[in-house]
This record gives C-alpha cells, structure tokens and sequence, in this order.
C-alpha cells in the first residue's frame, strides 16, 4: 500500500501520461499487419543489438546494486525469442479460422497498458512488453522502480527514437520520470490493462486497481534429482540457473531434492562447478544476514556475489567459488533455507524413495513459491509424470537449467518472456508465461453450422433413463 497519498501534481500527470497515449493508440489501429511487423522488428534490433543492450544492462547493475553485468547482458536473448515468437503470429484483422466450428476470430488492441517495471530488470522488461504491445498496437506506459528509474528511462528512450525514425508515434511508449508507489497505483487505475512484474506488494496492489491485472507471483524453484540423473549436467545447469544474474531471478534453483544414492556424488560434482558447501557454523551465521528474527528477505543480500553474502555473515570464501550450498533437513515456515533466496545461496536435501521426494516438494511449495515453477533431472518417465501430477506449479522443467529455460528458451516450446503467471496458487489469473494473447483482445465472429446435437442416450451414457438421484 501506500505511504501517503497522490499528490494534484501526480494525478495530473498521470492523466497526461494517458491523454497522450490514447492519442498515440488511435493513430496505430490502422496499421496493417505488415507495419506493426516491421515496426516489431526495428524494436527488437535496436534493443537486442549487444553494443545498446549491453550499456544499458551494465546501467542497470550499477544504478542498482543488484546483479552481475555478465549474467544481465545475457538477458537480452529473450527479446530476440520474443521477437521470433510474436513474427509468427498474427494480430491484426482475422487471426485464426475454424472452418468445422464456424469461428472465425479478429485480433484488436487491449488499448493503454501499466507496465510495472522491477528493479532486477529494469532493461529487459520494456522491450519485451514493447515488442508484445506494439505487435497488438497498444500502447505502454511504464512505471520504473525508483532504484533503477535511470535505465528504464533510458531503454524506452531508445524505443521512442525508433518510432520516430519509423514514423510512428513516439508516446506509444511513455516512462514515469519520477516515479512513485501512489503514482504507480495511480496509473494501474485509469489504464485498461496492468502488466506487473515486481514484488508481491505491487503485485497485490495491481490485482485490487480494479483493473484487468496479468500479474506473477513468488517463485521458490524447486529441483528433483533421482537415481536416474546425469550427475555432471545437472550440476552444471544447476550453478548456470543459480548464478545467472546472481540469483535475482524467481526463477533460479533454490532447493535440490536429492536421491541418497547420489546425493554424495552430485554434491562432489556441485563443489567442482564452484559451489561452496558451508560449515554447520556458517549456516548459522549465513541464516542471520538473509532473514530477520520474524523471517522475513533482508534486501541487502538479494543478487549480490558469493563473497559479499558471506563477507555480510561473517566468514570469507574464495574468490573462484561462484554460490553457496547449504545442507538442510527440514522444511517449514521455521526454517527459511527452504523459503525463496533470491541470491546465490541454494539448500540441498536427501531422499529415499521417490514417493518421499514428492512429499519434500509438496511440504517446499507449502512454505513459498505455490504456482511458480519447479524442475526435475531424471530419465524415467513415470517420476516426470508423477511429480507433474502432484506438484502445485504452473511449469515443470525437464533437465533444463531452471531460470534459463522456464521462461521459454530456444531448445524448448514454452512461450518465451520475462513475466511467469502463477495461477490461483499464486494469486495470478493464469498459470502461462504471459505472451502474446495477453496483450490481444480477441473478436469471434460465429456463423451457423450443421447441428451438433449429441443424442441424450450418448450424452447420459448408463445414467440416461436411470431413476432419479
């Protein structure tokens, strides 16, 4: 919630923000396919090309304190997958035919979009909601967070100038140049669309704006490893989801469910890649720098290096080791290493027998995380499906490095983006990656077809002429 009220000066601005904006969309809901493709186009080089994606990532770093230059200049492949993904789709005029059902369907704008950007990634996001918007013919107003107002400001400049050299209207993308939290709930009211990626309170406020809200919930990526594992890949995938960005990401391994009978053999494997496997003594004071007595995130350890985490508790580490590993053997609300990290640190656990490994990630996803993501290292098919039957999360990866692939990559099929519906469990209103279709507003025109009447004997089955209940 707020801590005061919106000011005159805010609300006016705001409703500015939005005159312009309408303005601006009305002039594209004529552009045809072909335009809006180009223009997609000519967004997506100008901020994937490395030299521009680059500057403004490491922009991002140092404005904020949080992340690693390396790990955040390799988010830039998602707006080429974005760009890749939205090409081969239509939106403008009839964008699927069902000849059989008589349904013929016409894409239209959603109109004017709140883009809540977070701090973790204040570069990736306008691109990658751009390019969805502009595809759609929306348009964006993005609201930075305040830590890395800077870089937001500055992404959005850059796509601003590409719409002038293109002709169009530079405010179908506007940035908040002071940004605020009673200014942000602000433009969640009036605009007809919320995109929000940030922490739980903003996410919160964007569900009660009364707006139509595409929000994402906590993450608390949870991976099962059984007998069944490639040991030297898993390991490996494990530290590229882990360290990329240094952890900042809902989506990086927080706990490694381990089968007994490699779990000596994966955790050898794990210290090889650069994890650093701390002292009974090191958890200790580890656990009192990441979380306060009432077990809330302290923010000052969320996506920085190994070394400055445990430099903060206490202890060194050596300069090569890349994240931290702790043993656990408990779960619960009493013991925050199976909770959400956000930062190089993962807990790893111990299992006999698969069936108590599904318990270990039911009683996980009861501490946080419900709706996110969770993954699995195996080559049996059936543990794939009993964990995909059980686990309450919207995406399950299949030896994949977690925060590379669940957000879509380009040796899989999930949609890609930087913005992960959680479902009911967490408090989202889809379970998807949020992609194209929900940036679309979508027409379907019907036409009459030869009657699809099932008899009630077929429809009923052994219950028709049955008694009544």
């Amino acid at each position: 919630m707020a801590d005061r009220s919106i000011t005159p000066e805010e609300k006016a601005y705001a409703a500015e923000l939005l005159q312009r904006a309408r303005v601006a969309q009305k002039q594209v809901e004529c552009y045809d396919q072909a335009r809006v493709d180009r223009l997609c186009q000519a967004l997506g080089w100008a901020t994937y090309n490395e030299k521009t994606f680059a500057r403004i990532a490491v922009m991002g770093v140092e404005e904020s304190g949080l992340g690693d230059p390396v790990g955040r200049v390799s988010k830039r492949f998602k707006i080429m997958g974005i760009l890749r993904d939205v090409l081969r789709e239509k939106s403008v005029g009839i964008i699927e035919e069902i000849p059989e059902k008589g349904i013929v369907k016409y894409g239209k704008p959603v109109g004017v979009i709140a883009s809540i950007v977070p701090t973790t990634n204040p570069e990736l996001t306008p691109p990658g909601v751009g390019i969805f918007a502009m595809k759609c013919r929306d348009t964006v107003i993005f609201a930075p967070h305040p830590r890395s107002k800077k870089t937001t400001f500055e992404m959005v400049r850059v796509m601003r100038e590409v719409l002038k050299h293109e002709g169009a209207p530079e405010d179908l993308f506007q940035c908040v140049e002071k940004p605020s939290i009673p200014l942000s709930q602000e433009l969640m009211a009036i605009c007809d669309l919320v995109q929000a990626t940030g922490g739980q309170q903003m996410v919160r406020a964007a569900y009660s704006s009364g707006t139509p809200s595409l929000g994402v919930g906590a993450g608390n990526s949870t991976m099962v490893f059984d007998e069944t594992t490639d040991i030297e890949e898993a390991a490996r995938n494990s530290r590229i989801s882990k360290t990329s960005d240094f952890g900042s990401g809902c989506s990086a391994d927080g706990n490694l469910v381990v089968e007994a009978g490699i779990y000596d053999r994966l955790l050898e494997q794990l210290i090889k890649e650069g994890g650093y496997l701390t002292s009974d003594a090191e958890k200790k004071q580890l656990q009192a720098v990441l979380w306060d007595n009432e077990g809330h995130r302290m923010p000052d350890t969320v996506a920085i290096s190994a070394q400055r985490i445990a430099n903060k508790a206490g202890f060194t580490i050596p300069d090569d080791r890349k994240f931290i590993i702790v043993k656990e053997d408990h779960i619960g609300k009493d013991h925050p290493f199976s909770s959400e990290k956000l930062c190089v640190v993962l807990s790893i656990f111990k299992y006999s027998g698969f069936e108590n490994a599904l318990k270990m990630v039911e009683q996980i996803y009861e501490v946080g995380g419900k709706g996110h993501s969770c993954g699995i290292y195996s080559f049996n098919d059936e543990h794939i499906n009993q964990l995909a039957l059980m686990a309450p999360v919207s995406r399950i990866m299949v030896r994949q490095p977690q925060s590379k692939a669940n957000a879509g990559a380009f040796n899989n099929g999930m949609p890609m983006t930087s913005s992960l519906g959680c479902g009911t469990w967490g408090g989202n209103s889809t379970s998807e990656n949020i992609h194209l279709k929900h940036y679309m507003n979508v027409t379907w025109v019907s036409k009459p077809i030869p009657e699809d009447r099932p008899s009630e004997a077929e429809l009923f089955g052994e219950f028709y002429n049955t008694e009544s209940f």
